[in-house]
Order: C-alpha cells, then sequence, then structure tokens
C-alpha cells in the first residue's frame, strides 16, 4: 500500500512540479511499490484525454491548450530523482494537429540534456494514424517506442471506440521503418470478453510487425460506470502466455495479474538489450 518515505517523497516532488502521473490518474494497483522504489510513469500534455476508451480511470473531456514549460519542469524532477530509466506517456490529444508530438520530442531532447546516462521510454498514443507525429518522436531517440494495443482483433473496437486495431499494428511497424534499430513494445489487458486463442493471435500480430517487447495484465475495473471484467486469469495462465510468447520470439514477456505496461520497465530494457 501506498505510503513509504519514497512515496511520499516523490509525490510531493511531482506536486511542486506541477506534473502528472498515470500511476495516479489509472489508479495503478503497484503505485506504492513503484513510487517506493522511486520510479514512476510521468504522464504529459496535461490530464484530460480527448478519448473515452471504457476500460481506462483517466478523466475524458475538452483539454486546454498545451504547457510549453513541461518539458523542462520534467527534465528537472528526472534530474533531481536521479532516474537511469524514465517512462513518459501522455493522455490522447486529438484536439493537436500533431496529437502531442513536440511536447514528447522536447521532453526527450531535455531529459537527454539534463541526465544523459538516464534511458527514455516513451509509451505514445495513435497520433490519429499520423507518419509526421511518429517520426517526429522517433528522431527525437527514445530508447523504448512503446504504444499498447490492449485488447484483441474481436474486442477491441467495443473497448476502445475511437481507437483502431489495425493503425496501431501499423505504428509499431512503421517505427521500425523509421529507425530499424529500434527498441518497439506493447501491452495487452485481459479479461474484458476475449479468449485466450484471440490473446495469442493478437501477439502474433505483434510479432509479424517486429514487436521487441511484451506485457500482459489482468483487467482491473477502474469503477461501475466502466466495462465489467469479464473473468480472471489465473496466474498458471498467465505463465502460459508468457511461455508462448518467448516461444513466438519476444525479446522479453511481463505476464501477471498486476502487470502494467511501465511495470519493471528498465528490466525489460535491460532484456531486450541482451538478446538483441
Amino acid at each position: 500500500m501506498p505510503g513509504s518515505a519514497g512515496y511520499l517523497e516523490l509525490k510531493q516532488l511531482m506536486r511542486g512540479h506541477q506534473l502528472h502521473t498515470v500511476c495516479e490518474e489509472a489508479h495503478c494497483p503497484n503505485i506504492g511499490e513503484c513510487w517506493g522504489r522511486g520510479t514512476a510513469t510521468f504522464m504529459i500534455l496535461g490530464d484530460i484525454c480527448t478519448r473515452r476508451c471504457h476500460y481506462c480511470a483517466v478523466t475524458t473531456g475538452r483539454p486546454q491548450g498545451i504547457d510549453l514549460q513541461e518539458p523542462g519542469r520534467l527534465a528537472e524532477t528526472v534530474k533531481k530523482m536521479g532516474l537511469s530509466y524514465c517512462v513518459i506517456t501522455s493522455v490522447n490529444r486529438d484536439d493537436l494537429a500533431d496529437g502531442g508530438a513536440f511536447i514528447f520530442a522536447s521532453c526527450i531532447k531535455r531529459i537527454r540534456t539534463e541526465s544523459p546516462d538516464c534511458k527514455v521510454e516513451v509509451l505514445i498514443p495513435d497520433f490519429a494514424g499520423s507518419t509526421d507525429a511518429l517520426t517526429r518522436v522517433m528522431e527525437a531517440g527514445p530508447d523504448v517506442l512503446n504504444h499498447n494495443i490492449e485488447s484483441t482483433k474481436r474486442v477491441f473496437p467495443r473497448v476502445r471506440p475511437k481507437g483502431d486495431y489495425r493503425r496501431s499494428l501499423d505504428l509499431l511497424s512503421n517505427a521500425k521503418e523509421i529507425e530499424p534499430a529500434a527498441v518497439t513494445k506493447s501491452g495487452i489487458i485481459v479479461g474484458m470478453g476475449e479468449k485466450v486463442s484471440e490473446v495469442v493471435e493478437t501477439m502474433q500480430d505483434l510479432r509479424e510487425v517486429d514487436c521487441d517487447l511484451l506485457t500482459i495484465g489482468q483487467y482491473l475495473r477502474p469503477s461501475s460506470k466502466h466495462i465489467a471484467i469479464d473473468r480472471f486469469y489465473h496466474p498458471s495462465e498467465f505463465s502460459e502466455l508468457a511461455r508462448i510468447g518467448n516461444e513466438m520470439g519476444f525479446k522479453h514477456v511481463a505476464s501477471g495479474p498486476l502487470v502494467r505496461s511501465s511495470y519493471h520497465a528498465d528490466l525489460q530494457h535491460d532484456a531486450a538489450v541482451l538478446n538483441l
């Protein structure tokens, strides 16, 4: 449970620099552990999302502009925390022409300047399919480019009505075309009505676009307003999915009930580097 000295120190630092974290906004079950060990996933571009995914706890609405000072504050916070690995994500910003790609790129560049030894992973939205936006982020040189597919092809339209299954796969494929040496990553949430065989098919779709890293975790319903949990997967099922993923050729698969996209992201990155 949250409450350690490290957790309280990090919370105070976030508020002091007017920064958001997906750990808080998405009600992540691992916040106590991760914040206690000094790691967090920063959420840029505000805390209001232009999409309403039916499993997500982040607030939906109309965002107000962008904060051009945010990359500087983020880089300063990363430096103060002494991070060796940083994860940056965002809400969807369909109101912006580039979906927020400029701010993502600026954050990467500022962190490189302030903390040159810190690895940077970005968990990006689909930028409405814009290759130009993706190129801007890739040219900034993230160590890992992460984009979550979230669900299987059949279930996807029901839980992500403003997203597109094929668009998400194309984004991961295009990232490799822009930078062939890039490490790419994606994540799946289970328990939203899919079959195990469909999860395996989605894993295969990800491998076909040369996705390197994969996370698989159990869906936990944020509130009664969100889609109901179809079922809880047994830990042995998560272990089996990890085994299948490793046989498919993923460089690392993190699969378990409380696994989330950025959980132990530094360890996943290290595993990917060792397997290159």
